[in-house]
């Protein structure tokens, strides 16, 4: 069994449908329902699409929240309330447990019920990673937000060990940091593998690095397929010219993309924890990523990495598996044999242990309070 005592019984868990943090959710949320747990999905940012509602609404409940994300918000007065409406949707859905995806979601937050908060990134551990400098002093605000929220949770996940160091770095000690990796549900792929290279990404993020790939494509021996948005929510852009840019997709499009797909490759920089890596595991392609911590530390022995900063070795690295079949399929073997070990059952196990944590951290707070 991994229920726990003390877990909850329904939990509000915060989202966005923009990012990857959508995909993380229903996974999550899929993975506690078989434990016994209920999921009101809270949405923050732009709005979700008709798919991504249907999706969500087959595992739980979802509310729209009028309010920015952190990312999108130009001034922290815009944040402001945020926390609040967050913490009176928890208390109107009866949740037992408040998953926030944003540290900043925490800010200012007076909840009567225990508090998670899950950093999949942020813009303090993104210049950090991508520029090797600290968060410009104009948006100083989100390193101030995110500390505050931090220090006002009951405990605080990172996706990666990698990540985990890097939150280190950027904000100091943070109490109750623990790692539980990303997960996806066994899902079937198409069998048959096409000559193509497949790429997904919001490739206007910087920290994506679709320029180099793009590079790179104008020398790999096979086409290069690369799907998602190329322009983003504040005005960033990158142009595509080698590779064969798709745009977005709906969900099952890029499944079937990558289900046909001989080789996967990500490029980034920066990488909390790289889910569509696993997504390409489980569909047995071979994968060519960027060599940055989080992808040594999840993939190492199971693909070729190459230097972020080259698009010679990404090239280089795509052509000598178009050239072996043998090794592109003992790659794909490899990785699907690793992608094994992020099971939603583990995932949930994991979870179900911070929130009993949290639980008992709340609880010991509040027997202090009254004494």
């Amino acid at each position: 069994m991994l229920q726990r005592l003390s877990a909850p019984r329904r939990i509000l868990m915060t989202l966005d449908a923009v990012g990857g943090v959508w995909r993380y959710a229903m996974n999550v949320a899929a993975g506690l329902r078989d434990v016994g747990i209920e999921t009101v999905f809270a949405g923050l940012g732009p709005a979700s699409s008709i798919e991504q509602r249907r999706e969500a609404e087959q595992l739980g409940d979802l509310v729209w929240i009028e309010a920015p994300l952190d990312w999108t918000a130009s001034a922290e007065s815009e944040l402001r309330d945020v926390p609040e409406l967050i913490a009176a949707l928890a208390s109107e859905k009866k949740a037992d447990l408040l998953h926030l995806n944003l540290p900043s979601q925490a800010w200012r937050m007076h909840a009567s019920c225990p508090v998670v908060v899950v950093s999949h990134s942020c813009v303090v551990t993104w210049f950090h990673g991508v520029r090797g400098e600290a968060v410009p002093s104009a948006w100083a605000w989100h390193e101030k937000l995110n500390r505050a929220g931090f220090e006002n949770a009951d405990a605080v996940v990172a996706p990666s060990r990698s990540h985990a160091d890097m939150l280190l770095a950027c904000y100091g000690a943070i109490h109750g940091l623990s790692v539980v990796p990303n997960a996806i549900a066994t899902c079937p792929f198409a069998a048959s593998k096409q000559d193509y290279v497949f790429a997904v990404g919001r490739w206007w993020d910087e920290g994506k690095n679709g320029r180099v790939l793009d590079c790179a494509a104008r020398e790999m021996k096979l086409p290069v397929r690369m799907v998602g948005p190329t322009t983003g929510p504040n005005g960033q852009s990158v142009e595509i010219s080698h590779a064969e840019k798709l745009g977005e997709l709906p969900n099952q499009a890029v499944r079937r993309l990558m289900g046909r797909a001989a080789i996967f490759v990500s490029p980034s920089v920066y990488e909390p924890f790289g889910l569509a890596a696993l997504e390409a595991a489980q569909a047995e392609a071979a994968l060519v990523l960027s060599d940055i911590p989080t992808y040594r530390e999840f993939w190492d022995g199971a693909a070729l990495f190459a230097d972020p900063g080259e698009p010679e070795g990404f090239a280089d690295a795509v052509n000598r598996l178009a050239r072996d079949a043998a090794l592109r399929s003992a790659l794909a073997s490899r990785a699907s044999a690793r992608m094994r070990r992020f099971s939603p059952q583990t995932q949930a196990r994991a979870l179900l242990d911070v929130y009993t944590s949290a639980a008992a951290r709340a609880s010991r707070q509040r027997a202090e309070v009254m004494v």
